[in-house]
């Protein structure tokens, strides 16, 4: 017998592009609601033709970044420049609870898809914008993605080294970020409906939603007048607190030093060296003005063993320190991982088995249940015809005028 889900029986369209439209309708799919997406041929979705690809080979149905933030939907390919597909985007739109959109402000105007119009059809409904800056205000026509945004919110400002130009976070960091803010308020405006039978429009700012991981920076900004620089893997209440190099091609671990009786327990682990005797080591404040060399004498230690010895041997001490994993690390030799079945295989139409994230939450009463990705326009025929009613003939029609490609 099936497991229930969380959300099963909650109805979703997603009008999604990129990551974060996506990621957020990833997040209710996985977990039980009915997610249908709205794409189309005629302007494929960026991350269908974003590498890498299975087997290397190109194709809509083959990119391993669309599959991993799409499992667990349906999808439907509607062409919105036919009139004729925007009437059928509206009418699905009339039977789901929840709308999700992440285009740039005006899109969905031009479209006749807007909130108030929907609302008109269906009093109820709950609408979730998902936007660069949000949908009001000087900044909000200006058209982004998450590595435009990483830059602007100022991300990038931070992370990296003080004599080094900028590198940035990896990826379009607010992408990653925005998203669980917007499932929170999707699951509150479903509370909200419960209670009071009504729907609502939600207004989410990527670059807002982000912002707070700056905390530290933009306090000290306001309280100090202080503007932050890079710091590189260095902390002001920690030293050492870095990436040594290990034995080995590439291999590296962090060791992060926060107190007296965990720097004793470092050198002890050492086995005492002289340098670590002196003075300009003795103290927090001591290590943070002689960081440079004590990171240089570090490292001439850790150089002669590999990561996975140094972590055992650290953290039998009590100092905080772990292995830097890589894709390898972590995919294929991570236990922790494995236990957590968090690499799960799911069979994809398409690419065949392939693996996943999974999840860092489990839910004891009502698990995940991972699906596939949907081929491009599979689900057509199944969304017209027993969802939405529609006839075959009528269907046969959409598909040969044009409007479902």
């Amino acid at each position: 017998m099936q497991t229930k889900q969380a959300l099963e029986g909650l109805k979703v369209v997603e009008l999604g592009t990129a990551a974060v439209g996506p990621f957020i309708g990833k997040y209710l799919a996985d977990f039980g609601a009915e997610v249908i997406r709205i794409e189309s041929s005629v302007h494929p979705d960026i991350t269908r033709l974003t590498s890498p690809f299975k087997d290397g080979i190109l194709g809509l149905n083959r990119s391993s970044a669309f599959t991993q933030i799409n499992t667990s939907k349906r999808s439907i390919s509607i062409d919105f420049n036919h009139p004729k597909g925007r009437e059928l985007g509206k009418r699905l739109m009339t039977w789901t609870d929840v709308v999700i959109e992440n285009f740039a402000p005006g899109v969905i105007e031009r479209w006749g898809l807007q909130y108030d119009e929907l609302k008109r059809a269906k009093p109820d409904i709950i609408m979730l914008s998902a936007s660069s800056q949000g949908q009001t205000g000087p900044c909000s026509k200006m058209v982004g993605f998450g590595f435009n945004l990483k830059g602007l919110t100022g991300f990038v400002h931070f992370t990296g080294w003080p004599d080094r130009t900028a590198v940035g976070p990896p990826l379009a960091y607010t992408d990653f970020v925005a998203p669980w803010f917007a499932v929170v308020a999707i699951l509150a405006a479903l509370d909200y409906r419960h209670c009071t039978g009504k729907g609502q429009y939600i207004d989410i700012s990527q670059s807002e939603a982000s912002l707070h991981f700056l905390s530290p920076a933009i306090m000290d900004y306001f309280a100090n007048h202080r503007v932050q620089t890079p710091q590189g893997n260095s902390s002001p209440y920690a030293a050492p607190h870095g990436v040594y190099r290990c034995k080995g091609n590439d291999r590296w671990c962090a060791i992060a030093v926060f107190s007296d009786e965990e720097w004793h327990a470092f050198c002890a682990a050492m086995g005492d060296p002289p340098w670590a005797q002196d003075s300009k080591f003795a103290t927090l404040l001591d290590r943070k003005e002689n960081e440079a060399e004590m990171d240089k004498l570090v490292e001439q230690w850790t150089i002669n063993s590999t990561p996975e010895e140094l972590m055992n041997l650290l953290q039998s001490v009590g100092v905080p320190t772990s292995i830097v994993q890589n894709s390898e690390d972590l995919n294929d030799r991570c236990p922790q991982m494995k236990h957590r079945g968090y690499r799960p295989v799911v069979n994809h139409a398409e690419m065949g088995p392939h693996r996943h994230m999974g999840w860092p939450c489990i839910l004891s009463e009502t698990p995940l249940q991972l699906r596939p990705a949907p081929c491009l326009g599979q689900d057509n025929e199944y969304i017209c015809t027993k969802i939405l009613g529609i006839s075959d003939q009528e269907f046969l029609e959409l598909s040969e005028s044009g409007v479902l490609r």
